[in-house]
């Protein structure tokens, strides 16, 4: 069994990532994607979406990052991560999954599924660029708007070179609405000779389970699950599937506080003052899923505007703000 974490637009940076992979081993995690159009991007864009590159490709907690790099053309993707691969990532993925219009407009993401003839084109040209030792992995949707070309797709990517599939769930369409199909992961499965991955709407060690059972693959990769219960792959790498009681929620809300702290101290450093709020909150709705406590937390801070009045909200909550104003390395756990 192997557990991922999984790369997530606009949430899921190397911020989150520090902290998400300290609480919970993961075999490794995925970037926000790369967007590939036209030009050869320089090293300092790829370290930025992917600051552990500057320290092994790993957390600090040791999780190795692969690198997602998205578009449409196969030679300059293939361009592109023959650059990346000089700076040694852990992994190469490929995006096929994004649903969002905008990125859709121009061809990249999921949009792609109804040409999987492409979709083999960049995986053998991306393939061909990288090195021996880089492993070239993607990430896909079930299709447009409905999975019909689903296996062709995903047999279209693992001919290219593709040497594992994380396949979420859903169509495009489909977004993030529940539920997720599990029974069409099993089909890909039954269709390519790579490993697959299952994704998509794993919340609890229940639904794991049950994702399991259903698409026949035990590997799974964790997004707003991982998010919203940080403790959740330790529980399921451990075989603890039972829910968790009030008490051991507790114990975990207590472990979370100085994380949460450290969260927001390096979410300063990163983003203008006026915009640490909304990362702070994004994080706190999430585990609000799972915890009362940050339920609570986050219907103190939801109507504040200014930093300073959310550390003071942190802070009678019980929330440590530690060295908020001395500097710290990007990869700091």
């Amino acid at each position: 069994m192997r557990l991922l974490l999984a790369p997530m637009e606009g949430l899921l940076d190397e911020v989150l990532r520090a902290m998400v992979t300290r609480l919970a081993r993961y075999d490794y995690a995925v970037t926000e994607f790369a967007r590939v159009s036209g030009t050869l991007l320089p090293d300092r864009f790829f370290r930025r979406i992917a600051p552990e590159l500057d320290h092994a490709s790993r957390t600090a907690a040791g999780t190795p990052v692969r690198v997602q790099i998205l578009g449409s053309d196969p030679g300059c993707m293939a361009d592109n991560a023959a650059r990346l691969a000089r700076l040694a990532p852990a992994g190469v993925d490929l995006n096929f999954g994004c649903p969002a219009p905008t990125v859709n407009r121009h061809r990249g993401g999921a949009v792609l599924l109804d040409e999987p003839e492409l979709l083999h084109r960049i995986a053998a040209a991306v393939a061909a660029a990288l090195p021996a030792g880089v492993p070239l992995t993607a990430k896909m949707r079930l299709g447009v708007a409905d999975p019909g070309r689903a296996c062709e797709c995903a047999q279209a990517l693992a001919e290219g070179g593709a040497t594992a599939l994380v396949v979420h769930a859903r169509t495009r369409q489909q977004g993030y609405r529940p539920p997720a199909h599990w029974e069409w992961v099993a089909r890909v499965a039954q269709a390519v000779r790579v490993p697959v991955v299952a994704n998509g709407e794993v919340w609890t060690a229940a639904d794991w389970v049950r994702c399991r059972a259903v698409s026949g693959v035990a590997d799974v990769m964790l997004g707003r699950g991982a998010v919203a219960d940080p403790f959740l792959a330790g529980r399921i790498r451990d075989g603890r599937l039972d829910p968790p009681d009030v008490a051991e929620r507790a114990r975990e809300w207590q472990a979370l506080l100085p994380v949460l702290g450290e969260f927001s101290v390096r979410v300063q450093r990163k983003v203008e003052a006026r915009h640490a709020p909304g990362r702070i909150k994004q994080w706190l709705h999430l585990l609000a899923r799972s915890y009362p406590q940050a339920r609570h937390l986050f219907a103190a801070i939801r109507g504040l505007r200014t930093l300073a009045e959310v550390e003071v909200m942190l802070g009678r909550h019980g929330v440590p703000l530690p060295g908020a104003h001395s500097p710290a390395p990007a990869c700091a756990a």
